[in-house]
């Protein structure tokens, strides 16, 4: 009995993780070669949520953000995404560390 109970508690599981990342607030953010689209994101205080970041430029990319302590490097055509923990009311700047000499992004938690 206990063996049969496993695999049903672990599809469970899969499932409960799986809807809990699903309904995460998610928005998309396009990096051309420096250039943020948006440039700036504003999301709810103390939620986190989900960036879909793509790079549509014609080389390599890094989405970072030194006060959130995340980066992410994709290569041209990529799209892939980063999970940011709750954040308190402020502005988050992100940058394109291949691109330092553009400006940068900023996140605003409201």
């Amino acid at each position: 009995m206990r063996r049969a109970l496993l695999p049903t508690l672990a599809l469970l599981a899969a499932g409960f993780a799986g809807s809990a990342q699903a309904g995460l607030p998610t928005y998309e953010l396009t990096i051309r070669d420096g250039h943020f689209e948006p440039s700036t994101i504003e999301v709810p205080a103390r939620q986190r949520f989900k960036i879909v970041v793509i790079n549509a430029g014609s080389g390599p990319t890094e989405f970072e953000s030194t006060p959130l302590r995340v980066e992410k490097v994709l290569s041209p055509g990529v799209t892939s995404f980063v999970v940011i923990h709750p954040l308190k009311p402020g502005r988050y700047p992100f940058f394109d560390e291949f691109h330092m000499d553009l400006p940068e992004g900023e996140i605003i938690a409201k």
